[in-house]
């Protein structure tokens, strides 16, 4: 076997090469490992906040449920502020998935906006959904950090479903922004509305058909 710069190198270029391929999957290996720690984690407190509310959790019930050191928490999460930004990110791409998939199909632009807010609206019956996106996240995060992730996520399909409108001559161009934060207030309060409520199938039935005729008046419907 022919070795590299002879007889000054004591490991062979093949040899080195197997080194370096070993030490990849044992990097990768270590990095799916990181991976899956982080999800395990972020799992774990998604329940804890769904049950309990942000204010209630504390670094400790987190390494209790999880299974972890402190030092293995803080690898992954510089705060309970930094974890819980995690969990309401995850849990905002999760909403954007159900909202996609339900409107996916939709023949116009309207029948996607309504199928869209119909399946925001259903996910308000969701426990972690309502603790954590309606109620605690502006409070925990700020209102500038939660709308930095929600314009990435659900305000962002929001307004991407009316630019849509806009092209297809359904929305006045200079009234999209506008109409686009009236609607996320609406769809935002009628959630907690229907979070709130005793008898919660009436109230998504009734917040569904309110959102429908808003949606239709603002078309021309």
């Amino acid at each position: 076997m022919k070795c590299g710069i002879a007889d000054r190198q004591p490991v062979c270029i093949q040899d080195r090469q197997s080194v370096c391929q070993r030490g990849g999957i044992s990097l990768n290996k270590k990095v799916q490992s990181g991976l899956e720690t982080r999800r395990e984690i972020v799992a774990a407190a998604t329940r804890l906040f769904a049950a309990q509310g942000y204010v209630a959790v504390s670094i400790e019930s987190v390494l209790a449920a999880c299974n972890i050191s402190r030092g293995a928490l803080y690898h992954h999460f510089a705060s309970k502020e930094a974890l819980f930004e995690a969990v309401f990110e995850a849990m905002e791409v999760a909403i954007a998935e159900k909202v996609v998939a339900r409107s996916a199909g939709a023949g116009s632009a309207l029948a996607g906006l309504v199928a869209g807010c119909d399946a925001f609206l259903d996910l308000a019956a969701d426990k972690a959904v309502r603790r954590i996106v309606l109620t605690d996240a502006p409070i925990a995060l700020g209102w500038e950090k939660w709308r930095e992730i929600d314009t990435r996520h659900g305000f962002g399909l929001l307004k991407a479903a009316l630019d849509q409108a806009n092209r297809a001559g359904a929305l006045p161009a200079a009234l999209t922004d506008s109409f686009a934060h009236m609607l996320l207030a609406s769809l935002m309060e009628v959630a907690l509305l229907v979070a709130r409520a005793e008898d919660r199938p009436t109230a998504l039935a009734n917040g569904k058909n309110a959102i429908r005729t808003l949606l239709e008046r603002v078309f021309g419907r």
